[in-house]
């Protein structure tokens, strides 16, 4: 199967060789770096050594999505993430993501010179997110989460959470289709940690196969999780490194096509390493 990703009409071919999508948080609350990367100046250093440590996306966000986190409103969410994704819009040109929950905030990222739509809603969140993204050629991520980011780990509940999480995908590629939105542009996240608990997160993560719905290519994003803590049995964020580099691998020998993390060169590393070994003849 061919796994194609559209953003701006250009489509980049997935099914061998897949995306890591860096962090750049301006925030000063999010849960693994909040606060070091908030002044402009800092964001796009940080972002340009991702970039040469190898990521083909810089995600950028003005709003901590961590459970628990306090809601951020429009103007202080525009006025963290304009001035960095102009700037480094200024210094490469690296897809840029912009991860946020507004409509309004997502139109102006776009006019500043994002490329895609990273939303945790799944263009849900705000009534107006599915009307900019009709209106533009960015590419999209749709996530799962239930509830908000301040409810969504108030015991989570499934019947079946794979194939709740399937069932989504289906609806939500259906419903945004409706809306005139092109299914080449949706690549499709699981939500980890996202109203899941440990043993949700796990059965996910080994049903990745099960998740891939219509050729759409999928987003893993479980870097430095609390999930990653509780399985290796440590609270230090610099334990949680390695295993998401594990992690990478073993979501890209499932079919997974693009990760999103905070240390870029290992998991391109690994992402590239997982390739090779997939492509060797036996």
């Amino acid at each position: 199967m061919n796994f194609i990703w559209r953003i701006h009409g250009t489509d980049h071919d997935l099914s061998a060789r897949g995306m890591v999508m860096g962090i750049v948080n301006v925030t000063p609350d999010s849960f693994s770096d909040g606060g070091r990367f908030l002044d402009t100046g800092r964001a796009v250093e940080h972002a340009l050594k991702l970039v040469a440590d190898g990521a083909d996306i810089l995600d950028i966000g003005g709003e901590s999505t961590r459970p628990g986190a306090d809601p951020v409103d429009e103007a202080e969410e525009l006025r963290r993430v304009l001035p960095a994704i102009r700037a480094v819009r200024s210094a490469t040109q690296t897809l840029i993501s912009i991860d946020t929950m507004k409509a309004a905030v997502a139109r102006a990222a776009l006019d500043a010179g994002a490329d895609i739509i990273n939303d945790v809603t799944g263009l849900r969140g705000d009534p107006g997110m599915p009307r900019v993204a009709a209106g533009c050629d960015a590419g999209l991520v749709i996530m799962h989460m239930i509830g908000t980011p301040g409810t969504m780990q108030q015991q989570p509940q499934y019947e079946d959470v794979v194939q709740e999480v399937r069932h989504y995908f289906e609806n939500r590629l259906r419903a945004l289709e409706r809306e005139g939105i092109d299914p080449a542009r949706i690549a499709l996240d699981p939500g980890f940690g996202f109203g899941k608990t440990l043993d949700h997160n796990v059965a996910l993560m080994r049903a990745l196969p099960e998740l891939m719905v219509d050729g759409r290519p999928l987003l893993i994003g479980v870097s430095r999780k609390s999930m990653i803590a509780r399985l290796v049995k440590s609270d230090n964020l610099e334990d949680r490194d390695w295993p998401t580099v594990a992690l990478t691998s073993y979501a890209r020998s499932l079919g997974a096509r693009l990760v999103r993390v905070h240390d870029v060169k290992p998991n391109v590393q690994a992402m590239r390493m997982t390739e090779a070994i997939q492509k060797l003849p036996v």
